[in-house]
């Protein structure tokens, strides 16, 4: 077994600025699958793009950062492009950043073929047609016509890791290629890249924050903190009688389905209170651009006690993210009833002055902040505006208002001035949730909120939730694709497929018992530790 990848004591950082990086060595032998964990900003994304020579401008760099004997810190850039092109391919977590959105996706798998390979038009196509089938896209040929926006995120994702096995590479650096994906595709992905990965005998470097889907995947780990590795070994040692405190944590933090005895699922209340959120027959029919319809939602029903906690599970596209979306009047639905507080929904755009008096009663929070904050105004601003529109409360008062705000939702009143850009994401979510919450709305409504933070921010945003459901008598609706999650934090759940729900009830049940196929293939996509994958023999 020869290293592939060999990297020892690299520091990376700016002319009078602390490293960014110091002192990080790890390798990769060939047939091997590494994982590199650690939070946001712990340098990950930076170690794995130094393989291929992508440093950032201005930066001094010290150590070796080796490819298959070329030292990708001091090669040429035709050394480099040549690597690029035939050793070692990556690919990156948002695929649609990756690829040019005016042109077709068989333009973008032949165009190296054609222009360097020297294959022909036909050739080039035949190849990119067989690489798409070997990576799972069924009706290939049909693809390679259609344009980025019409596939999904899943599809897309397929794409780039077609484009980054066309030349079988000998390293392929996997930069977080799961994360917004649900946890079927996910799944998919995840075999399709082992399988591969063992078939051609590639070496891996696999960066996630996601400890599940690192132990699901790769045999050994490197855990990243703040630009230093903290700790490495054997997945199932490192993760199962980790050394240092903060790989520790990071273990603790991560969700997991809990049932039965002493579990941590939501208990449902043995009171009946009377509805909050009402659903009778909900559905959404969107019109397509070339005629047809298609339904994005059909015949939901459900209601939502004051004060209870249900969770919306499904792929993407089962209607989750458009149920919450007319939840919060951002869309208008096609048939059926949604009455809150007893008061029915029209069938139509709401007024100013009716949205109005929604916000007071329902609030949302986005997956992505930036959804919620305006990248021009202070985050102390924003709350506080809030507060001046809901509440009638004084400039003065407002500023006190969601100073207090901002410090129970863990915000320091130093952060008060600061711009969205100067904070990280976990900060950001905290201040879209504080943003929410200074409407004292009944009904919370958290759409895939903390599905991209790192699993230590991920836990303190679900106890914050639950802190202030206890404290406030909030209403939760809690839309994920993240079974464990739901475990946590919701008494009842269920589940969508296509457009509708296919099961629903208390939450440890469903997740002990599921009574609906799709439901079992749900809870079985969960990434599961290789050591526990393993077959039995007998």
């Amino acid at each position: 077994m020869s290293q592939l990848l060999q990297i020892e004591n690299f520091t990376l950082g700016f002319p009078g600025r602390p490293p960014l990086l110091e002192s990080v060595s790890l390798h990769v032998n060939d047939g091997e699958a590494v994982a590199l964990v650690g939070e946001s900003g712990s340098g990950k994304s930076l170690t794995t793009r130094a393989a291929l020579g992508l440093l950032p401008g201005g930066s001094e760099s010290s150590g070796l950062v080796s490819v298959q004997g070329l030292d990708t810190l001091t090669a040429s850039k035709h050394r480099l492009m040549e690597l690029r092109r035939k050793h070692a391919s990556m690919i990156f977590q948002d695929p649609r950043a990756g690829i040019n959105p005016v042109r077709t996706v068989g333009d973008f798998l032949t165009e190296t073929l054609v222009r360097l390979d020297g294959l022909s038009r036909a050739e080039a196509t035949e190849r990119a047609v067989a690489q798409l089938e070997q990576v799972g896209l069924r009706r290939a040929g049909g693809l390679i016509d259609q344009h980025p926006h019409q596939l999904s995120g899943g599809m897309l994702q397929r794409v780039m890791i077609a484009v980054a096995l066309l030349n079988s590479p000998d390293l392929l650096l996997c930069d977080e290629p799961t994360t917004a994906l649900d946890v079927t595709t996910q799944a998919g992905i995840v075999k399709l890249l082992r399988e591969e990965q063992q078939s051609r005998g590639m070496g891996m470097l696999f960066i996630t924050h996601d400890l599940n889907l690192a132990a699901s995947l790769c045999e050994r780990v490197y855990v990243l903190r703040r630009g230093e590795v903290v700790e490495h070994g054997p997945t199932r040692t490192v993760f199962l009688t980790p050394e240092q405190d903060y790989t520790r944590q990071l273990v603790e933090a991560t969700p997991v389905i809990e049932t039965g005895a002493g579990s941590s699922v939501a208990e449902v209340s043995g009171l009946d209170p009377a509805p909050l959120l009402k659903v009778s027959g909900l559905s959404k029919t969107y019109q397509l651009p070339r005629g047809g319809t298609v339904a994005a939602l059909d015949g939901a029903e459900f209601s939502l006690p004051e004060g209870g906690s249900l969770g919306i599970v499904g792929e993407s596209g089962s209607g989750k993210s458009t149920l919450a979306r007319l939840v919060v009047a951002l869309e208008t639905p096609t048939s059926g009833e949604l009455t809150l507080r007893d008061i029915p929904r029209p069938h139509r755009p709401l007024k100013a002055s009716e949205r109005k008096a929604l916000a007071r009663d329902v609030q949302i929070v986005f997956q992505d902040p930036y959804l919620s904050l305006d990248p021009r105004i202070p985050v102390g601003n924003a709350v506080a505006d809030v507060f001046r529109l809901h509440q009638k409360q004084g400039r003065k008062e407002a500023k006190d208002s969601a100073r207090n705000l901002l410090g129970r939702v863990g915000i320091g009143p130093e952060r008060f001035d600061a711009l969205p850009r100067a904070l990280s994401g976990g900060q950001r979510q905290r201040v879209a949730l504080a943003k929410a919450l200074a409407a004292r709305p009944r009904l919370l409504v958290l759409d895939e909120a903390t599905s991209a933070l790192d699993v230590s921010v991920q836990a303190q945003v679900l106890e914050l939730v639950e802190e202030l459901r206890d404290q406030l008598g909030l209403t939760i609706l809690f839309v994920t694709h993240d079974l464990a999650v739901v475990s946590r934090l919701c008494s009842e759940v269920l589940v969508m497929h296509q457009g509708r729900i296919v099961e629903q009830g208390p939450t440890a049940r469903i997740l002990e018992d599921p009574g609906d196929d799709y439901t079992r293939n749900l809870i079985a996509s969960r990434p599961r530790p290789l050591w526990d994958a393993e077959p039995v023999t007998a």
